[in-house]
C-alpha cells in the first residue's frame, strides 16, 4: 500500500507544555492545545485469556462432550478459508472455534454512527494468476464479476477511488508517495537503478521455470540464486549494490515496515524484494497498481465469509489441550462465557492459529516444534480509529497540490500515516469521517514493545497519536470526537533473514497425523492471499487424508 518510509526526517519532541519543536527541518515552533474532552478507549484481542494458556492456568476438567467431523480452531482468514473450502467440497459437519466474540483475526473491523472501519488489514492487491483460490473466493463474492481475455473484471465499487495517496513533506502535501523534493542527482540515479532491478525481477524466472517472486510465495522459484537473498537483510542488499542513498533506504524501510512491521535492517532481502516484485495482477481497464479496498478494509471479506459460514461458527472459545489417536483427535475448549470446558472429538483438527499458540496445546507438540518456535517472531502494532466531527481545514484545503486521499503519509516519524475509512463512500458523510491510523511498534525488540504497549495509558496513546497527526494537522484535536486504540501484540509474523526458505518454515508445512496447520505464519508473510492459501491447502489435506 504505502510506498515510502520516513526515517531521519522529523526529530520531534513534545515538551511539558505540549509544544512540538521540529528542529531537524528548521520548521518554526508551534503549539497545539489538546482537547481533552473526547474519550479514548484501549481495545484489542483477549490478552488475558491467552496469557492464562501461556502461564499454565489450571482449567477445570471437561463438563460437556461434543463431536464433529472436522474441527477448525481459529477464525481468522486462514480458518475461515478452510471452512469455505470444506463447504465448497461438500463437507457439512464441521465447526470453527474462535477465541474472540467476532471472527476475522487481524482482518476484523468495527462500525460506529459515521462509518465502518478496519481494525487491521485494509486492502488486497490485484490477484496474480497463481492466486487461484483467492480468485475463486472473489468470484463467489462478486468482487470479480467476469473475465475479458482471461483478465479479471473487478467490481468497480471495490477498486480504490482517486485520489489514492499523498505525502506530507516540507510542510506541504504532494501527490504520490515518492518524494519530489530534496533528491540529489545521485539519489535519482540510485532510485532509477533500484526500480530497473525490481522490474527485471518481476519478469525473471528461475531454472525451474517459476517466477522468482510470486503470491502465494510457495509457488516462487527455488533457484539457489534467489533463495540466497533470504540470508541477508534488505538493508545489506542495498549496500551490496552500492546503493547508499538516504531517500532510497528511507523508501525501502517504509515498505518493509508497512507490509511486515519490521525495519529493512531486520527484514530478509528476499522478503523485501518480494514486496516489489511479486505482484503481477491485472484488471480489465484498470491500472495494475491499484488496490481493492472497502470502508471496513478486509473486514468486508470477513463479513462475506461469516455470512456463508454462520451456522458453523462458535465464538468465545479457546483451545486449551489437544490429544490424538490413530482414528480421532480430542480438543478441550474453554468457553469464556460459560466458564466451562467442552471436549470436542473429531476425525480431523485444523489449527488455524499462530504457531506459538498451537504449541501450547500439548507439551509433546511444543517439544516437536522447538526449532520452529526459536525461529519465529511477531511484530506488535497499534491501530487507532479516530472519529472526526468535521474534516480539519489542513486536510480539506491543504497546502501543496494534493487533496485528502485514501492513503495519507507523513514523511518522518514512527507511524505509517492514516487511511480515510470514508474515502470509498465519501458522499454518505460529507463532514464527519473516520481516519484509521497505523503504527508498527518496531522501535524496540518485539517482546519489549509488547510490554511497553500494554503498559501505556489512554492519555499516553492520545498524546502519541496527536503528536504525530499534528505535524500536518495542528488543529486536529478540535475536530476529534473519539479515539479507539487497538493493540496487536502479535500482529504479524516477521520475515527475518533465513526464515522464509529455512528449515523452520519447511517444518511448519508438515501435519502431525490428524492435526493439520493453517495460518499465514506458514508463509512467513502476513497478507490475505497467503492466509487464504494456507487455509484452503489444509482443508484439501483433510479431505484427502482423513475423510476419505
Amino acid at each position: 500500500m504505502k510506498r515510502w518510509s520516513r526515517r531521519q526526517i522529523l526529530q520531534a519532541s513534545l515538551a511539558a507544555t505540549g509544544s512540538l519543536v521540529l528542529s531537524s527541518l528548521g520548521i518554526k515552533r508551534w503549539v497545539w492545545k489538546p482537547n481533552n474532552n473526547f474519550p479514548v478507549r484501549i481495545l484489542g484481542p483477549s490478552f488475558a485469556a491467552g496469557h492464562q494458556l501461556r502461564d499454565g492456568f489450571a482449567f477445570p476438567p471437561p463438563s460437556e462432550f461434543k463431536k464433529t467431523d472436522v474441527l477448525i480452531l481459529g477464525g481468522g482468514i486462514a480458518g475461515l478459508s478452510a471452512g469455505w473450502r470444506l463447504q465448497k467440497k461438500g463437507v457439512k459437519d464441521f465447526k470453527i472455534l474462535e477465541l474472540e466474540s467476532e471472527v476475522g483475526g487481524n482482518s476484523r473491523s468495527g462500525v460506529n454512527t459515521v462509518s465502518k472501519f478496519p481494525w487491521g488489514a485494509h486492502y488486497v492487491t490485484l490477484l496474480n494468476e497463481e492466486t487461484r483460490f483467492a480468485r475463486e473466493l472473489f468470484e463467489d463474492f462478486g468482487i470479480i464479476t467476469g473475465y475479458q481475455n482471461k483478465v479479471p473484471i473487478y467490481n468497480e465499487y471495490f477498486l480504490c477511488q482517486a485520489p489514492h495517496e499523498r505525502l506530507f513533506i516540507s510542510q506541504k502535501w504532494q501527490e504520490g508517495l515518492l518524494p519530489k523534493v530534496g533528491n540529489t542527482e545521485e539519489d535519482l540515479r540510485q532510485s532509477k537503478a533500484f526500480f530497473e532491478l525490481t522490474e527485471k525481477y518481476r519478469k525473471l524466472k528461475g531454472a525451474d521455470g517459476r517466477f522468482a517472486f510470486t503470491i502465494p510465495l510457495d509457488f516462487s522459484s527455488r533457484d539457489p540464486q534467489f533463495l540466497a537473498l533470504d540470508q541477508i537483510t534488505m538493508a545489506d542488499y542495498l549496500h551490496q549494490n552500492g546503493w547508499t542513498s538516504k531517500p532510497l533506504h528511507w523508501y525501502v524501510d517504509y515498505c518493509c515496515r508497512d507490509d511486515y512491521g519490521t525495519p529493512h535492517t531486520q527484514t530478509s532481502a528476499w522478503a523485501g524484494l518480494h514486496y516489489f516484485c511479486s505482484r503481477r495482477g491485472r484488471a480489465d481497464g484498470v491500472d495494475g497498481t491499484t488496490v481493492l479496498t472497502w470502508p471496513e478494509g478486509n473486514g468486508f471479506l470477513v463479513d462475506q465469509l461469516r455470512e456463508q459460514l454462520n451456522t458453523h461458527l462458535i465464538g468465545e472459545s479457546m483451545g486449551i489441550h489437544v490429544n490424538q489417536t490413530s482414528s480421532q483427535v480430542t480438543l478441550n475448549v474453554w468457553d469464556k462465557t460459560k466458564r466451562q470446558v467442552t471436549q470436542w472429538t473429531t476425525k480431523s483438527l485444523i489449527l488455524a492459529v499462530p504457531r506459538f499458540v498451537s504449541s501450547r496445546l500439548n507439551s509433546a507438540l511444543a517439544e516437536d516444534q522447538m526449532e520452529i518456535l526459536k525461529a519465529i517472531s511477531y511484530s506488535p502494532w497499534v491501530v487507532a480509529n479516530i472519529t472526526l466531527g468535521s474534516i480539519p481545514k489542513s486536510a480539506a484545503k491543504p497546502s501543496g497540490d494534493a487533496p485528502l486521499s485514501w492513503d495519507n503519509v507523513f514523511y518522518g516519524g514512527g507511524s505509517l500515516g492514516y487511511v480515510v475509512a470514508t474515502h470509498q463512500r465519501a458522499a454518505i458523510h460529507k463532514d464527519k469521517t473516520v481516519w484509521t491510523y497505523y503504527r508498527p511498534l518496531d522501535h524496540l525488540p518485539p517482546p519489549n514493545s509488547r510490554k511497553q504497549a500494554l503498559s501505556k495509558t489512554p492519555d499516553e496513546w492520545k498524546n502519541l497519536i496527536l503528536t504525530d497527526l499534528s505535524v500536518a494537522h495542528p488543529e486536529i484535536s478540535e475536530q476529534i470526537e473519539s479515539i479507539d486504540v487497538w493493540l496487536w501484540g502479535h500482529g504479524m509474523i516477521r520475515p527475518t533473514p533465513g526464515f522464509i526458505w529455512g528449515r523452520a518454515r519447511a517444518a511448519m508445512q508438515k501435519n502431525r497425523g490428524r492435526i493439520h496447520f493453517a495460518h499465514s505464519d506458514m508463509s512467513g508473510i502476513s497478507i490475505f492471499e497467503e492466509a487464504n492459501y494456507q487455509g484452503v491447502r489444509a482443508a484439501d489435506e483433510v479431505i484427502q487424508h482423513d475423510l476419505g
